[in-house]
């Protein structure tokens, strides 16, 4: 709602005291003007509201002056009364916004001025410029503004510029940058100042003086050169200054992260506990597996280099756990297929649980059943999701000696995100006795870096300096007696160790096995740990957070940042009280955090061989079978320089259909994405469809679970009154058949084996897809009969292949054969699952003749 614009007096003071010591003596506290709130019939810019210290009076028209126009030099007062005893021809409605009637003089003028400071002065009567009987000399006028709910681009507030009365510059050489410049340049002025002094030696106390300047003077030069370099990304030397122009841009500048591994102990005991945060130290020779804390052994270890990595959670390890046996079923040669996600282990082994980290590794060479000739790259650690205990009730009779009796066993299944990546073998049917390979628990999770003890970064200073006292904004004299505020000092502190360690939050993480180990090093926050006392010692300890930037921290938020200088010093930043809170004065802190950070921690296989623990005699062994990875190094200045102002090009929101299919290809199991648009009637609905890796139409509980996480990604892309809608793809299923002549001495029912594998929809046993593999086909993709012939003439033994039908298995074209190609429509997938059970997913013939 609109509301009149008020202009208050200017000598505040003045008005106070007349309210307080003076009852009758009466005054001009603020004029308000009405214009866009005036009602119906009156006119804008030219009815007043004069609120007065006490009642107001019945004043005339001609007591009442309105003068100080430029356009128009006076404006006539039509009528005047108080705000209760309105006359008749005010407009109705006239006061309804004035809150203090008998205190308000209403003044309707007979014009609305132009656009200059006009001043309404009270006076005794036409003839004179004394105020009224009883009000106060100094606060019975007012200067205003009809105009003042004009529209304007600038600052209403008025300007109060006292310039200095002008002086002649003298000549300065500004090319003058360095010590000699200056040196000669105050030397050249003197000569001119004072012709007479002569002196040249520099045991002169004048030629001293010269010298000191110069010197003052070239520091200040490189110090403006300096700030000058650092305000340009393009000329920013300094990795802060760096990192604060590419956060105006969203770019965050990395410094690193440390890496992670899994490792695998051997203990002697049951029920163990290890806490979290213990120390494993990279292999010395001539140290035992075992380092006691605080020990000679560890600072011997510490002294030739050892790297420092730490247990991400505590864990409870067993003797049991140490070596698990698999359990074959009876078969003599077996293996578990590459993409396996599930295994039988011997025994009920309760010790394990869903959520423990499990190692699959070969321990003898399927060949030669030597342990020295295993292969080292058959290791694979997996994420349990399911633990079940059960029997198989012949078990023992495939035992030697063979007994009939039940057999526990230990059904296990981990994440499907951790699927063995190649064919694991158990046994081989030469020698069945031979356990190929293993799995193994106490496998836990560590990453790089050394713990130290908590480091003093000193007190909160108090403030020392202090605002300048400001002129009133009108220019009148400022009474006000209260001290300008105190400048907040810039706290700063920074740590006395290098190589602060920037990592994830891994505590209780249940993230699939092969992902915790690549993770984006943007998303590593410093491993610092910051709280803050009062000076008091009864004062309560208050823990602050590291943030990678402040804009989203709330005033009262404990956060700071951790900014790398070019040495790879931390320093710490908190915020102003808008951003983040500011430190308030007398605060003591205190900081626990790692140091080792970078590719260093990238070490080997079988690198990590030492423990510090208390403890004794439990802990046998210590291995990594796997290497440790994710260790990066700080980004680049150069880097960030180049790629941060492309940052900002990236499209973080989704208004075309394209852009929603380019926000859902993000996702890493997103192949394609196609989008469109529908009028649902009362608003628009985007339907989304995404072509996921490996999928093929299946509609399992992983497929809903996919649909939640796609669903939650582009909720952050969605524009208000936009709803998603998620589709599955059209899958057009194809119907071909082929006649294939065999070569000879070939046998038919070998190449039609093997062309079943060549046009299959799954993964071949070394590892690449079928023709007709659903990672081969997306949106739109067509279909070429020269592909399919070419990789059924790839099989060996095929000599010659002809296609006799190529068509869609629904609504068929009688001219796809002779054009030779199948187009699909934009949301369309060609599939060819050749499934007995599923003869929708498309159909493949083959007819083989010829060979044996």
């Amino acid at each position: 709602m609109n509301k009149p614009r008020r202009f208050h007096c200017c000598d505040l003071r003045r008005l106070e005291v007349l309210r307080a010591a003076a009852p009758g003596v009466n005054a001009i506290h603020f004029i308000e003007v009405l214009d866009l709130a005036s009602p119906p019939g009156a006119p804008r810019q030219q009815t007043l509201f004069l609120r007065l210290l006490r009642a107001a009076p019945a004043l005339t028209p001609e007591q009442i002056s309105i003068s100080g126009g430029e356009r128009i030099a006076r404006v006539g007062i039509r009528w005047c009364a108080p705000a209760n005893a309105l006359p008749p021809q005010a407009e109705p409605g006239l006061v309804d916004s004035v809150d203090d009637l008998a205190r308000t003089l209403v003044i309707r003028t007979e014009g609305n001025g132009d656009f200059s400071t006009y001043t309404l002065s009270l006076r005794a009567n036409s003839g004179t410029t004394l105020p009224p009987a009883g009000f106060d000399p100094r606060l019975s006028s007012i200067a205003f503004s009809f105009k003042v709910e004009c529209p304007s681009d600038f600052d209403c507030a008025p300007r109060c510029d006292c310039p200095p009365e002008p002086v002649a510059a003298p000549v300065i050489d500004y090319l003058a940058k360095d010590y000699a410049g200056f040196r000669r340049l105050m030397l050249d002025r003197l000569s001119l100042l004072m012709p007479g002094w002569t002196e040249r030696s520099a045991a002169d106390l004048g030629i001293t003086l010269v010298e000191l300047l110069a010197y003052a003077a070239d520091q200040l030069s490189y110090r403006q050169d300096v700030i000058a370099n650092e305000a340009y990304l393009a000329t920013a030397r300094q990795r802060i200054s760096v990192r604060r122009h590419a956060l105006l841009v969203d770019y965050a500048l990395h410094e690193g992260c440390n890496a992670r591994v899994f490792v695998q102990l051997q203990v002697m005991g049951q029920n163990i506990i290890l806490p979290a945060a213990t120390p494993l130290l990279s292999r010395c020779p001539g140290l035992p597996t075992e380092i006691a804390p605080a020990s000679a052994d560890l600072s011997k270890a510490l002294a030739a280099g050892a790297l420092v990595f730490e247990t991400v959670d505590a864990a409870h390890l067993d003797e049991r756990l140490n070596e698990l046996l698999f359990y074959t079923w009876g078969e003599r040669a077996c293996c578990l297929p590459r993409g396996a996600t599930r295994a039988t282990l011997r025994g009920h082994q309760a010790q394990l649980q869903a959520g423990d980290l499990l190692l699959l590794e070969e321990v003898l060479s399927p060949s030669t059943g030597a342990a020295e000739d295993r292969d080292p790259n058959q290791r694979w650690v997996v994420r349990l999701s399911r633990v079940a205990l059960t029997a198989d009730p012949s078990g023992q009779l495939f035992d030697e000696p063979p007994l009939n009796a039940p057999l526990e066993l230990t059904e296990i299944e981990w994440l499907a995100a951790d699927a063995l990546p190649f064919p694991l073998c158990l046994s081989v049917a030469e020698r069945p006795e031979l356990r190929i390979s293993v799995a193994r628990g106490n496998v836990l999770l560590a990453d790089h870096g050394q713990s130290l003890a908590a480091e003093n970064l000193g007190t909160v200073p108090a403030p020392r300096l202090q605002q300048a006292r400001s002129e009133n904004d009108c220019g009148c004299t400022d009474a006000s007696t209260s001290q300008p505020p105190w400048i907040a000092p810039r706290y700063r502190p920074s740590l006395a160790q290098l190589a602060l360690t920037h990592g994830y939050a891994l505590t209780g993480s249940l993230d699939p096995a092969s992902a915790i180990l690549q993770r984006d090093p943007r998303q590593a926050l410093p491993q610092l740990r910051l709280s803050s006392q009062g000076p008091t010692a009864t004062a309560a300890k208050e823990d602050w957070r590291p943030r990678r930037e402040l804009l989203s921290s709330a005033a009262d938020d404990r956060h700071f940042v951790v900014e790398v200088d070019d040495a790879g010093r931390a320093h710490l930043r908190f915020g102003d009280d808008a951003h983040g809170r500011r430190p308030a004065e007398g605060l003591q802190f205190a900081a626990r955090y790692r140091v080792g950070n970078g590719q260093a921690g990238n070490v080997g296989p079988e690198a990590l061989a030492h423990i510090v623990s208390p403890t004794s005699g439990v802990f046998l062994s210590l291995r990594n079978p796997l290497a440790a990875a994710g260790g990066v190094e700080p980004e680049d200045v150069e880097a960030a320089r180049r790629d941060a102002p492309q940052a900002f090009k990236r499209q973080e929101r989704a208004v075309t259909a394209a852009d929603y299919a380019a926000a859902a290809e993000r996702l890493p199991e997103v192949q394609r994405a196609a989008a469109c648009y529908r009028w649902t009637g009362s608003w628009h609905t985007v339907q989304i469809s995404a072509d996921r890796l490996g999928h093929n139409g299946e509609t399992t509980q992983d497929a809903q679970d996919f649909a939640l996480r796609l669903r939650r990604h582009l909720e952050r892309f969605r524009m208000a009154g936009y709803d998603l809608a998620l589709r599955e793809p059209r899958y057009a299923a194809l119907d071909i058949t082929l006649h294939i002549c065999c070569k000879p001495g070939y046998f038919r029912a070998d190449v039609h084996e093997a062309l079943q594998n060549a046009l299959s929809s799954g993964v071949l046993p070394d590892g690449s897809l079928g023709a007709f593999h659903p990672d081969r086909f997306s949106f739109g993709d067509t279909v070429y009969l020269s592909r399919v012939i070419a990789a059924a003439q790839a099989v060996e033994g095929v000599a010659a292949v002809r296609a006799e039908r190529f068509q869609r298995l629904v609504q068929p074209s009688a001219t796809s054969l002779a054009q030779g190609q199948l187009p699909m429509a934009a949301l369309e997938i060609a599939q060819l699952a050749n499934q007995a059970n599923f003869r929708e997913r498309g159909r493949l013939v083959l007819n083989v003749g010829g060979g044996l």
